[in-house]
């Protein structure tokens, strides 16, 4: 019969290692965007001085397409993971769409011609755009809520990524792949908690010393942890930091299961009220 490989140097994913992962798309398509520019550093190197200064700028344009294009995406990707979302601040796709097409019409005028320049800016603004598509447009999951809320609850969620980045990062510094995954598991718990008081923003209240010092705490313990762990390899360091995100992680989760019941309790309150309203206007109920 088969067993679950473990030991000394077998990763403990978790059981939310991985939940609600998905790939992203900030991946291959968006890297070939900063690869096919390149060829322009050899034609304008081999060009007089006037041409390769145009040509740096058509290189200059798509290679920061690109960029806005990767950074787009990522923005779209944690919009459409969160139930109450603001639009993007700046469009970077759409930017994107139009940094390339400007790029490829100033190759196509110095390389070819005007007409040359016009065909290629108008194929690649249209490719682009189609590849990659537009930047969301209007705020996500916010029609009916109050305002003042859900700007307070985007407010803590986007600080709360930036938190939870942090530690991503910290813990690939480490180059630790038990404390990696350890680190995913505790973010998975976390972000139920952020979806929770995305669904109630009314929730924000009684979550706020979670998502704002808690998990600040666990950033700057994970980035002391690294520091630490990268000079000496300290097994009793590693040990006490996974400690840490294991009590963490059960305090989120509780949070999370209380802050669900509360909601459930708000619900039955809701229902009682309305069967005796039903009751008092002569309306029969089946209880049935």
């Amino acid at each position: 019969m088969s067993e679950r490989y473990g030991g000394k140097f077998s990763p403990e994913t978790g059981k939310n290692s991985y939940r609600g992962a998905r790939r992203t798309r900030a991946g291959g398509r968006v890297n070939l965007l900063f690869l096919v520019p390149l060829p322009m550093v050899w034609q304008a190197f081999t060009s007089e001085p006037t041409e390769m200064v145009v040509w740096l700028v058509a290189l200059a344009s798509m290679l920061l397409a690109a960029w806005l294009t990767r950074d787009g995406l990522i923005a779209h990707e944690a919009y459409e993971a969160r139930k109450v979302a603001r639009r993007p601040a700046i469009p970077r796709k759409i930017l994107g769409s139009l940094l390339t097409g400007s790029g490829l019409a100033i190759a196509g005028y110095v390389g070819f011609g005007a007409l040359e320049a016009v065909i290629f800016g108008v194929l690649g603004l249209v490719l682009h755009f189609a590849a990659f598509g537009p930047d969301p447009l209007t705020n996500k999951g916010m029609d009916g809520l109050d305002e003042f809320q859900t700007d307070r609850v985007a407010r803590a969620v986007e600080k709360a990524e930036t938190h939870l980045k942090a530690m991503s990062e910290a813990a690939h510094r480490a180059g630790d792949r038990q404390v990696e995954a350890r680190v995913e598991s505790f973010q998975a718990q976390v972000r139920e908690l952020l979806r929770t008081v995305e669904e109630d923003p009314r929730d924000l209240t009684s979550a706020r010393k979670f998502i704002g010092v808690y998990l600040k705490g666990a950033r700057d313990a994970s980035e002391k942890f690294a520091d630490i762990f990268t000079r000496s390899h300290s097994s009793e360091a590693k040990a006490d930091y996974l400690k840490l995100l294991g009590d963490l992680q059960d305090s989120f989760n509780a949070k999370t299961r209380h802050l669900l019941l509360d909601n459930h309790s708000d619900l039955t309150v809701e229902i009682e009220v309305l069967r005796d309203r039903l009751k008092q206007e002569g309306v029969r109920l089946d209880q049935s």
